[in-house]
This record gives structure tokens, sequence and C-alpha cells, in this order.
């Protein structure tokens, strides 16, 4: 069992949990992520990534957005609530070394899973710059912390209710043609993460992309996660989740995740209906 230990609401439908779980912080790295399941064997396994870990306190983070049944289930847990399962750590590690001047872009919900690898690049003696960005204001997530690693990190929202106006590749490009990175790093939105790559290209510049597929056992033996890197197939459970930004099929991708969003969007509008939440006040 998995004590919650601290549950915060970070916007509309997204949570942070602290999870009391020894092992896994002790072995944790910056990009692995865990399967977590509210209950039983036969409850749903919701992929996600370790925001941060405290090895002394036993503890690890997670972030995530209530979007279909699981997550929604999920979010009415509470603090002193137990998880029966959290697995992990799965998937490899960030290489992390200093490559010297760095970027890290996050949109929405993966700005949490960007911020211990922003960190970890800072540690290891790179420049840093970091951009966030989200629809609006509401949806901003973890700009202290941000903030604390990069003192001029850039904000961006699509109607400009925090920040800059305008979409996370438009300080991106700025950066790429002045400050001249020798490494981008980017979680967020697929669409986001592709257009990121587009525009550190022209450049030549490396470029790595966490991916977010749909995932079932997250061991590489149901092949529901795969995608095309560079022409050939891969896991993102056990290959990934990170890859070359410039050799993935994003297209691909892009269908591959939409197979279950209208179970989605239907799952999301039934749970608050039966918890008497209005949709957007989770």
């Amino acid at each position: 069992m998995y004590r919650i230990l601290k549950k915060e609401k970070l916007s509309k439908e997204v949570f942070r949990f602290t999870i009391e779980a020894p092992m896994i912080a002790r072995e944790r790295k910056a990009g692995q992520f865990v399967i977590v399941q509210k209950g039983g064997d036969f409850e749903e396994r919701i992929p996600l990534t370790i925001a941060d870990a405290d090895s002394e306190k036993g503890t690890i983070t997670i972030v995530f957005q209530a979007i279909g049944e699981g997550t929604h289930r999920l979010a009415m847990m509470n603090e002193g609530d137990a998880i029966e399962n959290v697995l992990g750590p799965l998937g490899r590690p960030t290489h992390i070394e200093k490559f010297g001047r760095c970027v890290c872009v996050g949109g929405g919900i993966g700005v949490a899973p960007l911020y211990p690898i922003a960190k970890a690049l800072k540690e290891a003696g790179n420049e840093l710059r970091i951009i966030i960005g989200a629809r609006n204001e509401s949806l901003i997530i973890e700009e202290d912390e941000m903030r604390a690693l990069d003192p001029e990190l850039i904000v961006v929202t699509d109607d400009g209710t925090r920040g800059r106006k305008g979409v996370v590749t438009e300080p991106l490009k700025e950066l790429c043609e002045s400050w001249k990175p020798d490494f981008v790093v980017t979680i967020g939105p697929t669409i986001m993460m592709k257009f990121c790559a587009l525009t550190t290209a022209p450049y030549g510049i490396k470029t790595l992309a966490s991916l977010n597929t749909i995932m079932i056992d997250g061991t590489g033996m149901c092949g529901g996660c795969r995608v095309s890197v560079g022409g050939e197939t891969k896991f993102v459970c056990v290959d990934g989740p990170e890859f070359d930004a410039h050799e993935v099929d994003w297209d691909n991708m892009m269908i591959r995740q939409r197979t279950y969003s209208s179970y989605e969007k239907e799952a999301h509008h039934r749970c608050h209906l039966e918890t008497g939440i209005k949709e957007g006040e989770a």
C-alpha cells in the first residue's frame, strides 16, 4: 500500500499527490515513471511520470489531470488514503551531462515531469533557460518551482492572461537564434512537442521529447505504446519515454493517441454526473 501524504489541487482538474514510496524514491532518476492502480489488479493502470522524489523522506510526487474514469477516481482520493499498487521506477532515465546551454520547454501538465529534468540539468552545471506554456493562466502549474531554477523563466499563454501571449515555439525560436542552445528537451501535448522539434531542426540542435502514448502494462509486453522513431518501431515504456524529437513520427503517434478519445470524453462526463461536480470544478 502506498499512502497519500499530501494532496494539492494545482488547477481546474490537475492534482499533485505526495506518496509514501521509499523504495521507488531511492531508485528513481529524472525522466522515469510509475504505473498507478487505485485499487486491485483489475483497476485501470495509469502511467504517470515521477515529478519529484525525496529519498530521505521516502516519498515520490505525481501530477495528473482528471480526464478519463481512472484519473477521476484517483482524484477523489484524499490524504491518508492508500493506493494499492504503484509500480516503478519504469522507463529509461534522462541522460544528463554537461551539454552547455540547455532549454527546457513544458506545456500544460508536461511542466510537472519537466521539473526534475530541468533540475538535474542545472545541477550538472548547464546554463539553463525554461519556457512553460498553457491555454490560459488557470492552467499554468509549477511556475514558482521553475522560476527558482531559471529567474528569467518565460511564461506563455494562448490568450495572454499570463506572461506572453502566444505559443512556446515563439520564444524557443528566439532563443535558438540569439542564445544558441546546445540541447533542448520538451514535454507536453504531442502537437506542441512536434512543433518544438520543427522549430529546432533548422538549427541542428539536439532535441529530446518525452512521449505520452497509450500504455497498458509498462513492461513492453502489450505493444500498446509503440511508436515509430527513425523508421523503427519502439516501445515507449521500455525504450523511452524519451526519444530524439527529430526522429519521431508525430503524425502516426497522434492518430494512435486518439484511439480512445471518445471513451475518455464519455467517462469524463459520466464521472462528473456521478459525483455531482460540475465539469471544470473538480
